[in-house]
């Protein structure tokens, strides 16, 4: 039975359903006296047709008591149905004038208060006035025949064909009886086949309304046998569709019917558990301080993600979403360690020397502390390797108080790595910034962008662009990262890069960087870090930790100068591993070593010495002069030789150099024949003797103006038999007037000589500032000139 809130048919609202008449030949067998007045129901969503017996369920308090009403007196009721199925409390104009008279059958009282009738219709009826509207609708009626049918073989093919199209739609409607079509074979008379069929079409209540109405019954039925032509068809689509699509539902049915198992199963287990993750995620979001864009992009996950079943793709790509917006610490920080005197000694404990940058430091942590909030800066830190740039950025963490991350941006391809992929790729990830923020659970961390000169760019995209928005302190309040589709703010992330080559660093990156220059260690700094860092380390790590072993200062230094060449200490801590590795063994197998590491003793565990410094003593010909280089790891020697052979003139240059290196030569080779008769060199020279320069170690490219001064020497040297002063060094860039220009890198290049134990060095009068830069303890010994002058040059290095 229908169930609505009033009025309810019996009628099924999708399939055709008979209902069993009581007596089709009622009527004939007994008369009955239909008064003019009769009390009114209004029926919503049904037609009732004589002959027919219909449930109703009573609900409103007028039915009621009309039902009531006319069960007490002769038990007979008009039924009109509703136009509008709508309205809950009908008036006048909202019924049908024709309706139906009906017995009431059985009244029975519900449990809830309601009442339900079985009733059958007996006589069509014409509303002809209202005659009491309160407590009930009471109405003067005019009952109507129907028109009899004698003997016309139309009808009786219309009868026919309505048993037959109704059977037929039985048969196709698997949500029907078999009984049903029993039942409309044992029907014999035509009116009330007519009627009965009429009262279960799955039709509108207006049509329905229409063959209530009228009068004649060939009219009715073959109105009817249209209406079941139009269902027939419907019926036949229907079940067309359905055959198509069985296979298909049949498995969907099956699957369903073992996930509500498995629901069964899990909840006796406890619960569902993606409903418990959902949970969890709910109760986790609570706690959150996120942006208004943040909460409302997670509650409008949460309830995509209660919507879908976890084995749809989506799911798992919605889940993480969600799972990466409650992992992230919006507005989450530590506390900054404002004490600059502890933080200072950390600094100091950690790393020896590099005064500047620890001064940096303790800048940003004196305005942290006065003004409470700042832009955290974006520095960058330029040096050779091995000499502790990575490493500081941990011990300035620990400073100043904040967890420490680091990020390998070397070799990096992809700008996706910086900026994420789209959450809705396979196997799409964040950005390495946010991911990072993700694991280190703050928002102000220290992150080290460790070699950033050494991006690549492809098809895929340029990282070191996508990286703009990242260091610049004016947009990264509002980073944008592609996965997670939302602005985070990285203002309060303390970056620091890293790199070797600043110009390997896109002009605009580098324009964003606060660059601190670090030089390489002198060797009294490598000792000094030997014995605070290095060696407590090897100890460690070789098991000597409780053992008595010591490294005196000359022996170290030793070490340093004969079997290292380096701006940084990675190879001294390789050589001290050496020595600490055969001091275990020594151990192990004598149970005993000696509480102090002679030279004798790094001689045979290291070897015979590997550099040796007495090469620029022996080089002391005419033509061979010294020169000092940079690199980007760290400053070098290199010698410049220059031969004359008979000839025409020719000038030839190896030794793999650059352009620019080609141009100080030809530049110094001009400046010579210039000003020959200066210097005391025949004209005639240049026109007899073809020129050879040669830098040795051709293998490695060498480029840049620095080596000016030290070409014109090499030429001057060949071309007058002078021989170029013994441990002697130079480097400065010339002009053909004869001037020398200021070069870079001075502080690499005045310890490259220092390790190499050169005595003096001849440089530019403006590089004087860089000079003073450098600890007077790191360059004891040295003597530096400083000229202006190619002139002043040759004068101080030709015996």
């Amino acid at each position: 039975m229908n169930k609505k809130k009033f009025l309810l048919s019996a009628e099924d609202e999708n399939d055709f359903m008979p209902i069993i008449a009581i007596n089709e030949r009622e009527d004939e067998e007994e008369k009955v006296v239909i008064p003019d007045t009769l009390p009114i129901l209004p029926l919503r969503n049904t037609v009732l047709f004589p002959g027919v017996v219909l449930p109703i369920t009573v609900g409103r308090d007028k039915s009621i008591q009309a039902v009531n009403e006319a069960y007490k007196s002769n038990k007979l009721i008009g039924v009109l149905a509703q136009n509008d199925t709508e309205i809950e409390d009908p008036a006048v104009k909202d019924l049908y004038k024709i309706g139906t008279v009906a017995k009431i059958l059985k009244l029975i009282k519900m449990p809830d208060g309601g009442t339900t009738i079985i009733i059958q219709g007996k006589k069509r009826f014409q509303l002809l006035q209202i005659v009491a509207e309160e407590p009930f609708f009471k109405a003067s009626i005019q009952l109507l025949e129907d028109k009899p049918v004698l003997n016309d073989p139309d009808f009786e093919a219309y009868i026919s064909t309505i048993k037959d199209l109704a059977t037929e739609i039985i048969q196709l409607s698997p949500n029907l009886p078999t009984e049903a079509s029993i039942i409309l074979k044992n029907i014999e008379n035509p009116s009330f086949l007519i009627n009965f069929v009429s009262s279960n079409l799955n039709t509108s209540i207006t049509e329905k309304q229409e063959l209530l109405s009228f009068e004649s019954i060939k009219q009715r039925a073959d109105r009817l046998t249209s209406i079941l032509h139009k269902e027939l068809q419907f019926a036949e689509l229907k079940n067309k569709v359905t055959s198509k699509t069985r296979l298909e539902l049949d498995k969907q049915q099956r699957d369903y019917f073992l996930q509500q198992q498995l629901k069964s199963i899990k909840e006796e287990l406890g619960g569902d558990p993606n409903e418990r993750e959902i949970a969890e995620m709910k109760k986790k979001a609570e706690t959150k301080h996120w942006p208004e864009a943040a909460k409302a992009m997670f509650k409008s996950g949460i309830e995509k993600l209660e919507r879908m079943h976890p084995s749809t793709p989506d799911y798992s790509v919605v889940y993480n979403h969600l799972d990466l917006l409650l992992d992230l610490p919006w507005g989450e920080y530590t506390n900054d360690n404002y004490d600059l005197k502890n933080a200072k000694k950390i600094l100091d404990a950690d790393h020896y020397g590099m005064q500047k940058i620890k001064n940096r430091i303790l800048e940003y942590l004196a305005v942290l502390k006065l003004k409470g909030d700042m832009k955290s800066p974006i520095l960058c830190f330029i040096g050779p390797p091995g000499i502790g740039k990575t490493s500081l950025g941990k011990s300035i963490a620990h400073a100043v108080g904040r967890k420490y991350v680091r990020v390998s941006l070397g070799g990096l391809h992809d700008e996706s790595e910086i900026r994420g992929h789209r959450k809705t790729y396979i196997g799409a990830m964040p950005g390495r910034i946010i991911q990072n923020i993700r694991k280190i659970k703050t928002s102000n961390p220290v992150m080290i962008l460790d070699e950033i000169d050494k991006i690549g760019n492809d098809f895929r995209g340029d990282p070191s662009s996508a990286l703009l928005e990242v260091l610049d302190p004016e947009q990264n309040n509002s980073f944008y990262d592609n996965y997670l589709e939302l602005e985070y703010d990285l203002s309060k992330v303390l970056f620091i890069a890293t790199a070797n080559d600043i110009q390997n660093i896109q002009p605009a990156l580098r324009d964003r960087l606060e660059i601190i220059d670090l030089s390489g260690y002198a060797i009294e700094e490598k000792v000094e870090i030997a014995k605070r860092h290095l060696i407590p380390k090897q100890k460690e790590a070789h098991g000597l930790a409780k053992v008595n072993l010591k490294f005196s200062d000359k022996i170290l230094e030793k070490i340093i100068e004969n079997y290292t060449r380096e701006s940084g200490v990675r190879e001294l801590d390789r050589q001290l591993a050496s020595v600490m590795r055969y001091e275990a063994k020594e151990l192990a197998t004598k149970n005993k070593i000696k509480s102090i590491v002679s030279l004798s003793d790094v001689e045979k565990i290291l070897g015979p010495q590997r550099y040796n410094n007495e090469i620029y003593k022996m080089a002391n010909m005419p033509g061979v002069a010294v020169g000092l280089a940079w690199t980007y790891v760290g400053g070098d020697i290199l010698f410049i030789e220059t031969v004359l052979s008979e000839g025409k003139g020719e000038l030839k240059l190896t030794g793999n150099l650059g352009n620019v290196m080609k141009e100080s030569a030809t530049t110094a080779y001009t400046y010579l024949q210039a000003n020959a008769k200066k210097i005391g060199i025949e004209n005639s020279a240049f026109t007899t003797h073809n020129v050879h320069v040669h830098v040795p170690e051709g293998a490695t490219p060498k480029d840049g103006p620095s080596a000016g001064i030290t070409m014109l020497t090499s030429l001057a040297s060949a071309f007058t038999g002078r021989k170029v002063k013994s441990y002697l060094a130079m480097t400065g860039e010339i002009t053909l007037r004869g001037q020398v220009l200021p070069v870079g890198g001075i502080k690499e290049k005045v310890l490259a000589a220092k390790r190499a134990g050169l005595k003096e060095i001849i440089m530019c009068w403006q590089n004087e500032k860089d000079v003073l830069e450098i600890d007077s303890n790191f360059i004891t010994g040295v003597q530096f000139h400083y000229v202006k002058t190619m002139q002043q040059v040759l004068d101080l290095a030709l015996l």
